[in-house]
């Protein structure tokens, strides 16, 4: 079952982002460093003519990755490819789709992390020098065609920096790693999206959303459109605080912005009283994948402070018993 709090897009979700999708810069709510580096690199490559130069996205997902894409492909007048490494399978997959590009446009490779290195030793010499070396037969009768490539921008994203080899990682020209955006910056975003859904939002509606949101503006879109529904269902013009407040709660999203998974992941660890878990122990007490741990529940509470990574496992933090008062009167804290 998805949960509501889910990072990951699911899968009905791709229209109803993109119809929500900021179309510029301008539009575009948060990473304002990000922002600004890529409009100068932008208007730089546009008066010298050129592409602009590979660019690597990092972080968490539902953090406005691909939308970034978008955006330097509408400010640089070119089109976009989109694709994901998982779809690559074979080098005449990826020779296909970069023949196939004109010139100066943007090619999207999402979870860029999981291509195979057969794929990743084709993309090299077409990220440096707009060429495909294209291996013909096998064995003594082998041969290498050479065929040239219009110039394109290749833009990768990943949640999972660490995976990409160091030979791809260099042939980017520029890397940006996102970061969880404040309630403040979300509620902007709720407020331009519930215009676009046709529902206005009050201020205090759009920030109690924005503080449920687990600092991403995906589970934000997603919450808002569950709470719009509340409100259609109650003949409700506009979404009111205590309409959002209702429907909220009614989703099983706490003020901290966590559900259930949450909720038994840390019990798990405050009932340790800093005894530290190992992942595989998690995994096994939440049945989930280690991988869904660490991708999925862990990146919110590590980012916020709630637990902790150690060369022995996981342990919640000082700040976790706290929150969920269990505090220096109980002992937990005592060395």
């Amino acid at each position: 079952m998805d949960r509501i709090v889910e990072i990951e897009k699911l899968s009905f979700e791709g229209d109803f982002e993109t119809s929500l999708r900021p179309a510029s810069f301008d539009e575009y709510v948060g990473q304002e460093k990000i922002k600004q580096n890529l409009n100068i690199f932008i208007k730089a490559a546009k008066k010298r003519g050129e592409c602009l130069d590979h660019v690597l996205f990092y972080g968490p997902p539902g953090l406005g990755k691909t939308t970034l894409a978008h955006i330097i492909a509408s400010e640089m007048g070119a089109g976009i490819k989109i694709t994901a490494a998982p779809m690559i399978e074979k080098s005449g997959d990826l020779a296909a789709i970069l023949t196939n590009l004109q010139e100066g446009d943007v090619l999207f490779i999402d979870e860029i992390h999981r291509l195979s290195p057969a794929i990743e030793e084709v993309l090299y010499p077409a990220m440096e020098d707009f060429r495909l070396d294209i291996i013909i037969g096998s064995g003594p009768a082998a041969q290498t065609i050479k065929i040239d490539l219009q110039r394109f921008t290749l833009i990768g994203a990943t949640t999972r920096a660490g995976m990409i080899s160091a030979p791809l990682r260099d042939r980017f020209g520029m890397d940006f790693r996102l970061q969880f955006y404040s309630p403040d910056e979300l509620a902007r975003i709720i407020q331009k999206a519930s215009l676009k859904l046709g529902k206005n939002c009050d201020d205090s509606a759009a920030l109690e959303i924005a503080l449920r949101s687990r600092a991403t503006p995906r589970i934000a879109l997603r919450l808002l459109k569950r709470i719009r529904d509340f409100a259609d269902v109650a003949d409700e013009g506009a979404i009111s605080s205590a309409r959002a407040k209702e429907g909220l709660d009614a989703l099983g999203v706490d003020a901290r912005g966590f559900d259930d998974m949450d909720l038994r992941y840390l019990q798990i660890l405050l009932e340790a009283k800093r005894r530290p878990i190992g992942l595989s122990t998690i995994a096994a007490a939440l049945s989930e994948d280690e991988g869904t741990i660490e991708d999925v529940i862990e990146p919110y509470l590590l980012a916020n402070g709630y637990i902790e990574r150690t060369a022995k496992g996981r342990i919640a933090s000082h700040k976790s018993y706290e929150s969920f008062k269990f505090g220096i009167e109980k002992g937990l804290f005592d060395d």
